[in-house]
């Protein structure tokens, strides 16, 4: 990885920081465009896994959409060179200001989740005197696999129209004069590793399709999500996810009319492994248990992930030499759950000695937080150095 490069530069900068690799970013996003490119299919940023202004820019050059979960997210894909008319609003609750923002941008479609949402874009709709193009979003019910506060496809998930709902959403549409049905939209989960889940998706896809066509509806696209998962125990294995054969599921799995606009949200999968979170050993100590802990000047506030999932990011010692010790690498913030791995084999740690936590392009600064009033982290990019 980058870091290990370039260890010696890396002194300059006031820890912790995120250091991004643009070169493998730009490796990550061309192979995605071009293995998606073999079917047709249109890619959408989801900007929510890392919402920096340099790498959204460098993403927005490269010709891609962008999928946004808020009004400001909206407003920062604008920002950044991404085409209103190529921006999908997903998101389960859109307030009406970021509904009326988005309205007035002209973007490619509202992702909507239930009736009461599809209500209230018409009403405004109607006000500005336009009319929304709305894609449906389904919950298709399909366990993704996955951690259980990132699965978003199980009928207990609050994202989606549920399958009960369908009839009554499609029963009020006829009153809905400032809407526009042209796609069907959904999404199951992230980091997901298991392709048979997309395989199943794929059933499900094709049988709402079919549904909708049997209604009258004219659906112009179909929009399947995201998640395709990427390696956090060996990164430099798999620096690249594999994308050809993501795509290759859906291309077989997929029964719609050629003529039917198929859309992915990539996010995690494009900007997980360009990212590492470079931090310093600030103490080392003895538990009461006599297990060895080192406390690193990153916390919480940084990379969320490992105190809110017990996620497993890879831990390297770049400038530490010397015989390996099990550590319990922790943060400087105030809460127990602070604590990036447990009983983990590392040369001896001291004092000054720079970590490198991987795979940290995603979900790391989009997560971060000012508890107890740590500064917000900066990021350095392999470019500039």
């Amino acid at each position: 990885m980058l870091s290990r490069e370039v260890k010696e530069r890396l002194r300059e900068y006031e820890t912790p920081f995120y250091l991004y690799d643009m070169e493998l970013l730009r490796r990550t996003v061309e192979c995605a465009l071009r293995e998606a490119d073999r079917y047709g299919y249109r890619l959408h940023y989801a900007m929510k896994a890392n919402n920096d202004r340099r790498i959204m820019e460098f993403i927005a050059s490269c010709g891609m959409g962008a999928d946004c979960v808020s009004g400001n997210e909206v407003r920062r894909a604008i920002e950044t060179g991404f085409a209103p008319k190529d921006i999908v609003y997903a998101g389960v609750g859109k307030k009406d200001s970021e509904i009326i923002y988005a309205l007035r941008q002209g973007i490619f479609a509202f992702n909507c989740e239930s009736k009461n949402e599809l209500v209230v874009i018409d009403a405004l709709a109607r006000e500005l005197g336009v009319v929304a193009d709305v894609a449906l979003r389904i919950n298709p019910d399909i366990d993704p696999h996955t951690h259980s506060y990132i699965t978003t496809g199980l009928s207990e998930n609050k994202f989606g129209i549920s399958p009960r709902e369908i009839t009554d959403v499609v029963g009020m549409l006829g009153d809905l004069r400032n809407i526009d049905i042209m796609g069907l939209h959904f999404h199951i989960g992230s980091q997901i590793t298991d392709l048979g889940v997309f395989a199943e998706l794929c059933r499900k896809v094709n049988a709402s399709y079919r549904w909708f066509t049997e209604e009258g509806f004219r659906i112009t696209d179909v929009n399947v999500g995201g998640g395709l998962g990427v390696d956090y125990d060996v990164p430099e294995m798999h620096p690249v996810p594999d994308f050809a054969a993501y795509f290759a599921v859906f291309a077989q799995g997929l029964d719609l009319p050629a003529s039917v606009g198929v859309h992915f949200e990539l996010g995690r999968s494009l900007v997980a492994q360009c990212g590492e979170l470079i931090s310093t050993v600030l103490f080392t100590k003895v538990s009461g248990l006599g297990d060895d802990i080192a406390l690193i000047d990153a916390s919480m506030t940084e990379l969320l992930r490992p105190a809110l999932y017990h996620s497993r990011h890879a831990i390297e010692n770049l400038t530490g030499t010397g015989p390996e010790r099990a550590y319990t690498i922790g943060g400087t913030v105030c809460e127990s759950s602070d604590i990036f791995a447990r009983d983990l084999s590392l040369p001896e740690l001291r004092r000054g000695d720079l970590l490198s936590i991987k795979t940290a392009g995603a979900y790391g600064a989009a997560m971060a937080s000012r508890y107890n009033l740590h500064d917000l982290p900066q990021a350095v990019f392999s470019d500039e150095l």
